[in-house]
């Protein structure tokens, strides 16, 4: 079960402004470039990320995970689903050394290359779990302040995954583009279902394009049928389950 933390005693209140996310790339411009090329040399034997250019990789997705930064807990554990190249947990655990941060990734072979990036950019504060997040659910049930993924799924699996991960009063952080709003749509007023409370949502903008990070912060206990085995939640909508 989960430690019952409150959000009041985890979370700031925050904003998101450009200016906070210039100063935050100034500050560890060395690691995150370091870290882009990184996943730059990748390209080719794994796919990390969707383009091999270490500017592209940078300006593009590296600065867009740091709009998630001032959202993140003052203290305790944070978990990526489906991080594939460490998006967004790497450009996080860089950004606030004093979190933990579970990298979760089924692909082994992507597993194997999270392990010698977080090694050459010396991040001690991470760790590297080759499992499903359904299969980690079970093990570190309602364990992480934070739970987020980028790029993974369509909003109503993605919370699926995410909520039986977090302890009351935790946050889901989802990254998602113009069309969330459809993604929304049909589990409007449902999240609570699996434990979540109303959603914040902030618009910001990267390389011109419209961005959104959606919040929920966790207000009670997923119920016990969560998370359901392996691959049910593509094949059964939870919103359309009678559970």
């Amino acid at each position: 079960m989960g430690t019952g933390i409150e959000s009041k005693e985890i979370f700031n209140t925050c904003k998101i402004s450009n200016e906070s996310v210039t100063l935050m790339y100034n500050c560890n411009e060395s690691r995150l470039r370091q870290y882009a090329d990184l996943l730059s040399s990748y390209g080719g034997r794994i796919r990390l990320t969707g383009p091999i250019e270490k500017e592209v990789i940078l300006d593009e997705h590296i600065v867009d995970c740091l709009y998630g930064v001032p959202f993140l807990p003052n203290e305790g554990k944070v978990v990526d689903v489906g991080t594939g190249g460490g998006l967004p947990g790497i450009v996080w655990a860089i950004c606030r050394p004093d979190l933990r941060v579970c990298l979760v990734e089924s692909v082994k072979k992507k597993c194997a290359a999270l392990v010698e990036i977080t090694a050459a950019l010396r991040l001690d504060n991470v760790e590297v779990v080759n499992q499903r997040c359904e299969e980690h659910a079970v093990v570190r049930r309602e364990a992480y302040s934070c739970a987020t993924a980028r790029a993974l799924s369509s909003l109503d699996i993605l919370l699926e995954y995410l909520a039986p991960l977090l302890s009351r009063g935790g946050r889901v952080i989802a990254f998602k583009g113009i069309k969330h709003d459809e993604e929304v749509a049909p589990i409007r007023d449902k999240w609570h279902l699996l434990g979540l409370a109303n959603y914040e949502t902030y618009e910001y903008s990267v390389e011109g394009k419209k961005r959104f990070l959606l919040l929920w912060e966790k207000s009670r206990a997923t119920p016990d049928a969560f998370p359901r085995r392996v691959g049910l939640a593509e094949k059964r909508r939870w919103w359309r389950c009678k559970l």
